[in-house]
């Protein structure tokens, strides 16, 4: 059996153990329920012109056997109802198959913010292959950035995105992400691992770091908390941290990876508005 036989056996197996344990515990599976967070970021020495400025972030949405596209049709419908002004991705689109990128992509697509749509990428798809993430990509006229600043203009200001490789299957260059970085322009790190916040976080011209790669733990025991977490996701797991000085969120994301299953960590859309500190 090779190795990604093995995964699917293997996680056939564990959700069914898992899905077991759920129903005998009277615990009910939140994976198809996506919810809507909201949040205000306070930022020191905010421009006028992003007074109010929202982004929304999905992340880890992992098509596949355990992801299907009408979740993701359904997560693309609620972000673009919000009517936003910018739209982050912050990785791990596939799980095992990396050509599902080629089904996930035309949906993408179809997202809708006024200043467009900017993605990195997860350890997933550097593992699965990146050189086909980028084809899907590009295919379905979506940008992905690796290593690389994106100066957004905004009114008379800027918002400078630092998009990141991935830091466990990567390279993150933090240096090449801010080589065209504006003075006095905010910048919004789009990281997939949330746990090196510790040393980004280092950084002063950082105000808020995005993030997913956890999934929240997908399953979050009352009194127990998530029975698992990835490395580079232990530290900072869920929601909303402030990290010397920068804000860091953790988003759950929408897809699963091991068991078709969440509990107490419902898939969720997230929606920041920037405001003056």
């Amino acid at each position: 059996m090779n190795r990604r036989d093995f995964l699917k056996v293997s996680g056939l197996a564990a959700a069914g153990l898992a899905s077991t344990g759920v129903y005998f515990l009277g615990y009910k599976n939140f994976a198809r329920e996506i919810v809507l967070q909201r949040l205000q970021l306070p930022i020191t020495n905010l421009p006028d012109a992003l007074e109010g400025f929202r982004i929304v972030q999905l992340s880890d949405i992992h098509l596949g056997s355990m992801t299907e596209i009408e979740l993701v049709q359904q997560a693309v419908a609620v972000t673009n109802s919000l009517e936003p002004d910018l739209i982050v991705l912050t990785g791990d689109y596939i799980w095992l198959e990396v050509e599902s990128i080629f089904d996930l992509a035309p949906e993408l697509a179809k997202l809708d913010a006024r200043q467009g749509v900017v993605s990195v990428v997860g350890n997933h798809d550097v593992r699965g292959g990146v050189d086909l993430i980028k084809s899907g990509f590009q295919e379905a006229g979506l940008p992905l950035y690796i290593n690389q600043g994106v100066p957004l203009p905004v009114g008379n200001s800027h918002l400078h995105l630092a998009c990141l490789d991935d830091a466990r299957n990567g390279r993150p260059d933090i240096d090449a992400a801010m080589e065209n970085w504006l003075p006095g322009s905010p910048v919004v790190l789009l990281l997939h691992e949330p746990d090196p916040a510790d040393y980004f976080s280092s950084d002063t011209r950082i105000s808020v770091q995005l993030s997913g790669h956890s999934h929240g733990g997908q399953v979050r025991l009352p009194g127990m908390g998530p029975l698992y977490l990835p490395i580079l996701g232990r530290k900072y797991d869920y929601r909303l941290y402030r990290v010397n000085g920068m804000w860091l969120y953790t988003n759950p994301g929408i897809g699963m990876v091991g068991v078709p299953l969440r509990y107490n960590c419902p898939p969720e859309i997230t929606e920041f508005s920037l405001v003056c500190a």
